[in-house]
């Protein structure tokens, strides 16, 4: 539209005044989907980590992202990650100890006073039971997965849900071995259909607050969590041949995916398993 059709615009026969400035030529620039948002990420153990590339996401599209490392073990690995971030909050967690979780919880509270999401991506069983089948688990080590893959979400989100005060966005990670049977995946089968369950449940309990939960389940990751499974060389292969876009997705597939479920754009999306596979999780 020129400058001078601009100035006049016929309206039922008459021309009248319209002032430039009501049409723009040029759109403002959209501002960053998470800007303002505060998230919380649990389970970084280094920059291979699908925790990693979720906090990558969110602070890439505007988020302010804080950051837990295991021990004073893991922290030489996972402390760069988080002045790369700039987190204002790095802080030990390891779930299995008492108060730790709530220590965390408490801190963004003080820091922040609120919170927009909350990333859970742990899971643990002891070697034996998760190298053994199913039937030979003991039931230590089936508590203790259980427990740290599962109930310490559950946990989670009771702690943090009152600080998501306008609303706000949980995550799990799970995989397709919750659904079926993987093999050597054993125990960890049993324990991630209870998470996704517990989702679906937490998704249903929170509804009313504004908090969605969603379980992701990514394809086979070169992680240093997936390097306990037996033969695990044989998953990545196995779902590159059978993935209809040929390839294994990466930590940033699982990042946008949760970037773009946290924002407005997915506001009305909650209970969901979401799977971030590359097509595996639909073959036959």
């Amino acid at each position: 539209m020129s400058a001078a059709l601009l100035h006049w615009i016929s309206v039922q026969g008459q021309q009248i005044s319209v002032n430039q400035k009501d049409f723009p030529m040029k759109p403002s620039k959209p501002r960053p989907v998470l800007q303002g948002q505060k998230a919380l990420v649990l389970g970084i153990a280094n920059e291979h980590s699908i925790a990693w590339g979720c906090a990558k996401a969110f602070h890439e599209l505007g988020a302010t992202v804080a950051i837990t490392y295991l021990n004073e073990k893991a922290k030489p690995f996972v402390e760069p990650l988080a002045m790369e971030l700039e987190s204002p909050i790095f802080l030990p967690l390891d779930v299995s100890m008492p108060g730790q979780l709530e220590a965390v919880i408490d801190a963004v509270g003080k820091e922040w006073g609120e919170l927009d999401i909350a990333v859970h991506s742990l899971a643990f069983a002891p070697m034996q039971d998760l190298q053994g089948g199913l039937l030979d688990c003991s039931a230590t080590g089936f508590s203790k997965a259980m427990d740290v893959s599962c109930h310490s979400f559950v946990r989670m989100a009771r702690l943090s849900s009152p600080l998501m005060r306008n609303g706000g966005t949980m995550f799990a990670m799970s995989y397709h071995g919750a659904q079926k049977v993987v093999l050597n995946y054993n125990v960890m089968g049993p324990v991630k259909a209870a998470l996704e369950a517990s989702c679906r449940y937490l998704a249903y309990e929170l509804g009313p607050q504004k908090i969605r939960v969603h379980a992701l389940s990514p394809g086979p990751l070169k992680t240093r969590a997936a390097s306990g499974l037996k033969d695990f060389d044989l998953l990545l292969n196995e779902a590159v041949e059978r993935a209809p876009v040929g390839e294994l997705v990466d930590i940033m597939d699982v990042g946008y995916t949760c970037a773009y479920l946290a924002s407005p754009f997915a506001s009305r999306l909650t209970g969901q398993t979401v799977y971030v596979d590359g097509g595996v999780s639909i073959m036959a």
